[in-house]
């Protein structure tokens, strides 16, 4: 059983190891499907299950990245 939910977490880690690794990642969906190897709805659904989780943040534009943290008087 442990097993199932190890594997079932696989894709969360490797995309949140991904952003964490590159710091300026920033994707659209359709390079995110490509880059993780995942059918789009897929990914979607992941990069939507991060950006709830404030790990991640969706631009305007579509695009998913980390969310950066501003220094006092910066």
């Amino acid at each position: 059983m442990a097993s199932t939910i190890h594997v079932a977490s696989d894709p969360v880690r490797r995309v949140s190891a991904e952003f964490l690794e590159m710091p300026g990642l920033r994707l659209t969906v359709p390079q995110a499907s490509r880059l993780f190897g995942l059918p789009s709805t897929e990914c979607l659904s992941l990069l939507t299950s991060l950006v709830q989780r404030g790990f991640l943040v969706r631009t305007r534009d579509g695009l998913y990245l980390r969310p950066t943290v501003r220094q006092p008087g910066a």
